[in-house]
């Protein structure tokens, strides 16, 4: 079976990419670059639906998560 994982990419000031996964609740990833950290993130999401399937436990994805900004002006 198949499943699809959104992940949000955040440059971190002097520490290189966070990487977090909303389906996956506590995976977060950080790389020095963007490739390093997208490499570790599918390592990591692997890992982690790896256990969920050794527990038989649900295994959450994104396929209803949609997409949204929200920007915000401050005085």
């Amino acid at each position: 079976m198949q499943y699809n994982y959104k992940i949000l990419l955040n440059k971190e000031e002097g520490a290189g990419y966070m990487v977090t996964v909303s389906a996956l609740p506590g995976c977060i990833i950080q790389g020095d670059t963007v490739d390093e950290a997208l490499i570790m993130s599918k390592e990591a999401i692997e890992l982690y639906v790896e256990e969920l399937q050794s527990g038989e436990g649900f295994m959450p994805d994104n396929s209803n998560t949609q997409d949204y900004s929200i920007n915000l002006q401050t005085a």
